[in-house]
């Protein structure tokens, strides 16, 4: 048993976890609620801990803890993918800045560093939702220090062993605070994932391996998501000293939701959800000076607006002209990634199921030759690597934004209105209203049984889904494919976008648009080989 933790011990908890986390992988994947395998929280935890430990091999045995840690944070940071992926290698950074300080890390030392991870994890997000991984990661911390309150002498030993049972019992309980998981019948799945960080620690420590496996139900089920939390949202840059961040954050608190402060003195990026504009401003001008704000207005969500606040005033100078701008975009297909090359798009290309890493976009970007570059990730789960990736190339000098594109067909019609020749933020504005007044779907097939919007649905069902909500079941894709248009035509359209996936067929595409022109003999039909996994057919309506 260790007494404490030096970088020889740190290094192999690192390498201990990576192959945890490949090892429980499949299992927590499993607790997606959602039935279809499209960015998996296991699998984007498992990678980006593999990248991390990855950057540490060629590391001399004697390595001192500060090298590890650096090394290791920058890798896994570039390595992430998907939100988990983000959020876990923020905690793992936190917890080594504070485990190589001083040399080995006794329990005091773990304890401080459980609080830091934890503390950095909510200061990122702002306004957590519990029954997640930042639940579990406050779990951790807040065992770690009663057990040193309740017994200063306190080993490393019976530290470590409390905090992963403290953990292990929190997750449990997330869905007890969080109805989708209760709907489910599942634990969250980043809890989870932290977890199994933590149970590596103990094994480290103890030399004994924990293995637990929480039950799971075999069929989760589709996690329900609105969008209440403000009219509004919000972003800006804010030049303001550490010290008045609390500040700050206290009253961003009591003008919005879904807050989001990153980032380090002197320079700090803000994003908030709210109903009132200038008191999220105010609250900026308050402790310092907003920059580069951003306004997208989330019931009519084409509508963006950006304001050079560089200074006091408002400047009405007019951007300049760049003939250097560049986009860049998510691929999932060889179909769309040679479309989309052929537009002057630079392509990230995903791995299969496997989300890109912020590396792996920062790469594109720094690589793109542009210094304007546009950003289009085409799905909600690689926007955090997204934006992750842009904060890199930020402070590199680069200007880079991120509209927020959610599938492959918002992206196309982004592309389809992209002009180097107007300004940054014109253009901008310009790809964003065509992203987003672009309604989306597409077919999947059930991976597992599922209590979902449309009713129950089987392992090898036909599903049909419209922004992330399952709205039809069957077992023919043509048919599912041909109810789902019918659908999101109900609503209006004029142009339609098919794009077919690596297991369809252009008899079926024929099938479906033959049966859709009987019902909308006007509308304008275009489809693409996409060539994408997991998808048959995606399906945009403008």
């Amino acid at each position: 048993m260790l007494r404490d933790l030096d970088a020889q011990a740190v290094r192999h908890w690192l390498t201990l976890a990576a192959d945890a986390l490949e090892r429980h992988q499949a299992e927590i994947n499993a607790l997606n609620v959602f039935p279809v395998p499209d960015g998996d929280t296991g699998s984007n935890m498992a990678l980006t801990m593999a990248a991390g430990v990855r950057a540490t091999d060629g590391l001399a045995p004697g390595v001192s803890g500060r090298v590890l840690a650096d090394s290791f944070s920058s890798a896994a940071l570039a390595g992430a993918r998907g939100n988990s992926g983000i959020i876990l290698s923020q905690y793992v950074r936190a917890l080594l800045d504070r485990l190589v300080v001083a040399g080995p890390a006794g329990t005091s030392d773990v304890v401080a560093a459980l609080s830091a991870a934890n503390a950095s994890a909510y200061a990122a997000v702002g306004a957590p939702t519990e029954g997640t991984i930042l639940t579990v990661a406050r779990a951790a911390a807040d065992s770690a220090n009663a057990a040193l309150a309740a017994d200063a002498a306190c080993s490393l030993n019976d530290l470590v062993r409390q905090v992963a049972l403290d953990a292990a019992t929190a997750l449990e309980h997330t869905p007890e605070q969080l109805p989708a998981l209760a709907r489910a019948g599942v634990v969250d799945a980043g809890g989870r994932g932290l977890v199994v960080l933590l149970e590596s620690l103990v094994e480290v420590v103890t030399g004994c391996r924990v293995d637990a496996v929480p039950e799971v139900l075999a069929h989760p089920r589709v996690d329900e998501c609105t969008n209440g939390d403000g009219a509004f949202e919000v972003m800006y840059f804010l030049e303001c000293s550490a010290d008045r961040m609390d500040q700050f954050r206290e009253q961003l608190a009591t003008t919005g939701t879904s807050i989001v402060v990153a980032g380090a003195e002197p320079t700090w990026s803000v994003h908030v959800h709210t109903d009132d504009v200038g008191s999220v401003i105010e609250a900026g001008l308050a402790v310092g000076r907003p920059a580069k704000i951003r306004i997208a207005d989330l019931r009519v969500s084409a509508q963006v607006f950006a304001y050079p606040f560089d200074s006091d005033e408002v400047s009405a100078t007019p951007a300049r002209v760049d003939q250097s701008r560049h986009v860049v975009a998510v691929a999932h297909g060889q179909g769309m990634d040679d479309l989309l090359a052929s537009s002057g798009v630079t392509v990230v290309r995903a791995h299969g199921r496997i989300a890109p890493s912020t590396g792996e976009i920062l790469t594109a970007v720094k690589g793109c030759g542009g210094s304007e570059v546009i950003v289009l990730p085409s799905s909600s789960g690689i926007r955090s690597a997204a934006e992750a990736a842009a904060e890199l190339a930020r402070a590199e000098g680069l200007s880079v934004t991120v509209i927020p594109t959610r599938s492959i067909v918002q992206t196309l019609a982004a592309v389809a209105v992209h002009d180097p020749q107007t300004r940054f933020d014109s253009d901008v504005l310009a790809m964003t209203r065509a992203a987003t007044a672009t309604r989306y779907g597409g077919v999947s097939i059930a991976t597992r049984n599922a209590m979902t919007s449309a009713g129950l649905c089987s392992e090898g069902d036909v599903l049909g889904i419209i922004e992330g909500d399952v709205v039809e079941i069957g077992h023919d894709v043509s048919d599912v494919a041909y109810r789902l248009l019918s659908r999101l035509l109900s609503a209006g359209g004029e142009l339609v976008t098919l794009v077919l996936g690596q297991d369809s067929s252009a008899a079926m595409i024929a099938d479906v648009v033959k049966r859709i022109r009987r019902e909308h003999p006007a509308i304008e039909v275009s489809n693409y080989d996409g060539g994408q996994p997991v998808w048959p057919l995606i399906v945009g309506v403008e």
